[in-house]
């Protein structure tokens, strides 16, 4: 057998419905097919059936990629996606579930986890909080491994260097853009919108140049995020994570109904009402793509403390910023100066990307190894008819992104009529459903004897 027909093929089954694509989520999807061993299959699941044709491929392994299980988000979307993927339960392959935000709808992955029968997780959460998030699994028969958010893409690579080269002299001095994140996950995401809050007025207040923002109308897709990145001298940031474990979203729902009837509640009030004893219970902190991002395009980055999932130590790959943000002014002493920025960056560039250790082949090669594809023989060989049946999946493939595009786009104007014509309570319902609402039992009470979660 030739090495062609000695490679293993495997299915890889996501599930998006956003257009435009975030350049991050293409990079982590289609990095298997640029960088894998194996031979790579594509089934979009929010879009279209698992084709009879092509279940007809004896697959080595089956990956459930990480755009699949976060559709979660919506239960209902996610099991009308699942039941799409009920006849791979028949195909005699690996499983493997890639899994992020592991902090909420979790008993949904454990679900996932044995009703298909998984044999790796690749996870953002640490050792200690795997059978804390994923009491349910058969942590003996399941093999979890830990990956990050996100990584470089070598062939993204060279436009974040050029769009840094291309940039000359940074007009911004502080740049920040985040997803100011839900309070029912905990003091963690309340972090990341104080930062914008505290370091905003400080840095204006002397005279610096930011462009500090949490609103997601403000967020920069595809390689506008390159450039605005490369446009900024520092940029702030924290860990991704949460320190409340929301396994049914019931504290979520519990804090929407609450912040509809009191928004201007502070985080104490709601955790008081809505999640008490809760916070600090789960300790899930990862480093997020954009770190990496900003490392390629010598950007100095001002982070809050951290592990950062090994991979940036405080002094030496970015200015710390204390937890309780209580050395802002002497951050900011250090960002007027800039003597340190040259020096963080190149050693920051130097670890991080020249190094290559994060890059998307590295992450593929880790997935093939651990889950043991790189060493599994083909159990079938790259025929004639498998070499069409893998051409036909490519072309469906691309094609199934002219069905997204019409899809976000019809829903948008849908969206958009009904808030204006139908009745509110229509609406609120609708969102109940989608959000996992319906789900929270009636009788569930908040810390003060009221029931938030089901209140109109």
């Amino acid at each position: 057998m030739d090495a062609e027909s000695a490679r293993p093929n495997v299915l890889v089954v996501y599930g998006l419905l956003q257009y435009p694509l975030r350049a991050w989520h293409s990079d982590h999807l289609y990095s298997f097919k640029r960088y894998g061993g194996a031979r790579y299959f594509y089934v979009n699941l929010g879009v279209r059936r698992l084709p009879r044709w092509l279940r007809r491929v004896r697959f080595d392994a089956v990956v459930f990629h990480h755009t699949l299980t976060g559709q979660r988000m919506q239960p209902p979307i996610l099991a009308y996606q699942l039941r799409r993927a009920e006849t791979l339960k028949e195909i005699d392959a690996t499983r493997i579930a890639l899994i992020q935000d592991e902090c909420i709808y979790t008993d949904l992955m454990s679900e996932l986890i044995e009703d298909f029968r998984i044999d790796h997780v690749f996870s953002l959460a640490p050792e200690s909080e795997w059978r804390k998030i994923y009491p349910g699994v058969d942590h003996d028969r399941v093999r979890f491994h830990r990956m990050l958010a996100g990584y470089l893409d070598e062939e993204r690579m060279e436009r974040l260097e050029r769009a840094a080269a291309e940039e000359g002299e940074r007009p911004i001095d502080i740049g920040y853009r985040a997803w100011s994140g839900l309070l029912s996950l905990g003091r963690h995401g309340v972090l990341r919108r104080r930062i914008a809050e505290v370091f905003k007025p400080a840095a204006e207040e002397r005279g610096l140049r930011t462009d500090i923002s949490v609103n997601q109308a403000d967020i920069h897709h595809g390689d506008d995020w390159y450039r605005f990145l490369a446009s900024c001298k520092y940029f702030l940031g924290a860990e991704g994570g949460a320190t409340v474990l929301d396994p049914n979203g019931e504290f979520m729902v519990r804090t929407q109904r609450y912040l509809e009837q009191h928004p201007e509640a502070s985080f104490e009030e709601v955790e008081a009402a809505c999640f008490p004893g809760e916070d600090g219970k789960l300790q899930l902190f990862a480093i997020s793509p954009r770190h990496l991002e900003a490392c390629a395009t010598r950007t100095c980055q001002v982070l809050v403390e951290g592990e950062y999932s090994g991979v940036l130590r405080a002094g030496e790959h970015y200015i710390e910023v204390k937890r309780d943000l209580s050395n802002t002014e002497q951050v900011l002493d250090l960002v007027e100066a800039d003597s340190e920025r040259e020096r963080i960056t190149e050693a920051a560039y130097r670890d991080v990307v020249a190094s290559g250790r994060y890059t998307y082949r590295r992450l593929v090669e880790s997935i093939e190894s651990e889950s043991e594809i790189a060493t599994a023989a083909a159990r079938e060989p790259f025929t004639r008819g498998l070499r069409f049946r893998h051409r036909l999946a490519e072309l469906t493939d691309r094609l199934s992104w002219v069905k997204v595009a019409v899809y976000v786009r019809g829903a948008r104007a849908l969206r958009w009529i009904g808030m204006r014509v139908l009745p509110r309570r229509f609406t609120d319902r609708l969102r109940d459903r989608y959000s996992g609402a319906d789900a929270v039992p009636p009788t569930e009470q908040g810390a003060t004897g009221e029931n938030p979660a089901v209140r109109a």
